[in-house]
């Protein structure tokens, strides 16, 4: 599976394009990261840099592709809001922008940038974002890992 970097609004428009607009999609998993870490002899080593990392995967119903995964690089916020009980987690349709050289990732089309919190829904700003054909991951496997001893909760 390769990588496509997303690099202008022409880009983001044959994405969303591609993907549906995430339209009858859900976030299935996400994964974040960053450079820093304590090493053994409990030294911490840390980036100057911009280093949070997300990985997000959606699955949709639809073909071709049927599910994607997102790779936000140099994230600069991630919101993530649940939905409440008894509500669907259902993506009905997503926003995708750049501004600034910043991308903006939003699961709602009328999300706002210049008013963030203004609905509850999840959104996400990185200095890059690349995205790849995940429709092998169809399912409820766990990709990014699972909960080894869940039956100690």
């Amino acid at each position: 599976m390769n990588w496509n970097k997303l690099n202008d609004p022409i880009d983001i428009e044959n994405f969303m394009d591609l993907f549906g607009g995430f339209h009858d999609s859900c976030l299935k998993e996400l994964y974040m990261w960053t450079e820093t870490f304590v090493d053994e002899d409990l030294s911490m080593s840390m980036s100057v840099n911009l280093d949070t990392c997300v990985r997000v995967l959606f699955q949709r119903q639809a073909r071709e592709p049927s599910a994607i995964e997102l790779l936000f690089k140099g994230v600069t916020h991630f919101h993530i809001h649940p939905r409440e009980d008894g509500q669907d987690s259902i993506v009905y349709g997503a926003k995708l922008v750049l501004k600034e050289g910043l991308f903006y990732w939003a699961e709602d089309e009328d999300w706002q940038i210049d008013q963030p919190f203004l609905h509850p829904v999840s959104w996400i700003s990185a200095k890059e974002v690349h995205w790849r054909d995940a429709s092998s991951w169809m399912g409820e496997e766990q990709r990014y890992g699972v909960l080894r001893d869940e039956k100690n909760l």
